[in-house]
């Protein structure tokens, strides 16, 4: 932006209340600010990473949501939204360094904060909160298909060890940590003896905490998910979640037409803007700008 002369420190002299949100990897500074990386690559610089995968197993980053889009896109419109508060006191804006390694650090402070509780003493994958519980984890079922486990308090353990059709003083106790390993291999033998949606009949109405895994098809067509609209379907037949969250009295209208195509509406938008069609035209030449337009299929 600053080859292009719009840089903040130029932008801001013109609109002091100017907010300006720089979204990167690494950050403005430091060094490593220049340089190429993805989700996987800051997830590791956050030190998140070295927290996440199964026992035994390479660290495994959770597709490319944690740093892309939870530390990095949700956390910098956080700080705009920070920001445009501040401006209703201040009148003036500001700009917003947002680094996807510093976001997903910081919206993992759980993690941090609660070193010294015994959450994370034991290897990856091997903890109260990681897969390492067998009450606090995921089972194939006899189609193939899983179920998520998190029966964390004692009084939802107990639903689930009688769901199961186990007798608790025939186990060890919950948090006996040397006996966890024991505990899955036979919870897991008994999930196995149940499809996915015998197990629902089991655990459904129950405080269990017993889900089934569902798939992007199955989402829609759940009973909860359909009782509160959580997915759309668009005029191409697509299905994606509704937006959240979902606010009172102003709730979001979600768009149930097709995604326009990258540069679809680039003339319109310069038109708005006041540009005639002989400028948009050089821009074309000077490939300044692309536009996309849908053809007919004849």
């Amino acid at each position: 932006m600053e080859k292009l002369q719009l840089g903040p420190e130029i932008l801001q002299k013109e609109n002091p209340r100017l907010i300006y949100a720089r979204l990167s990897g690494f950050g403005q500074s430091g060094r490593f600010a220049m340089a190429a990386g993805h989700d996987i690559n800051y997830l590791a610089l956050s030190g998140v990473l070295s927290r996440l995968g199964s026992s035994g197993e390479n660290p495994s980053a959770p597709l490319n949501l944690l740093a892309d889009f939870a530390g990095g896109g949700l956390m910098c419109a956080l700080g705009i939204v920070m920001a445009l508060f501040e401006r209703t006191r201040s009148g003036r804006g500001q700009v917003i360094d947002a680094s996807m390694v510093e976001g997903t650090a910081y919206l993992s402070s759980f993690l941090w904060k609660t070193k010294n509780l015994g959450l994370w003493e034991q290897p990856r994958g091997e903890n109260l909160l990681d897969g390492g519980a067998p009450f606090y984890t995921t089972y194939r079922t006899a189609d193939g298909e899983f179920m998520a486990v998190g029966a964390l308090e004692p009084q939802f353990y107990q639903l689930l060890v009688k769901g199961l059709g186990l007798k608790s003083d025939e186990l060890p106790n919950q948090m006996s940590m040397a006996d966890w390993p024991e505990m899955k291999k036979k919870f897991a033998a008994v999930f196995a003896t149940k499809t996915k949606a015998e197990w629902c009949r089991v655990f459904d109405g129950t405080d269990a905490c017993v889900t089934p895994v569902l798939t992007f098809e199955e989402v829609a067509h759940h009973a909860h998910n359909k009782e509160r609209g959580s997915f759309i379907t668009d005029g191409e037949k697509g299905v994606s979640p509704r937006p959240a969250p979902l606010l009172s009295n102003t709730p979001a209208t979600p768009c149930l037409e097709r995604d326009p195509l990258i540069g679809e509406h680039t003339e319109e938008i310069l038109k708005e803007f006041g540009f005639s069609q002989e400028e948009i035209n050089q821009l074309y030449s000077d490939k300044v700008i692309e536009g996309k337009k849908l053809r007919a299929s004849l």
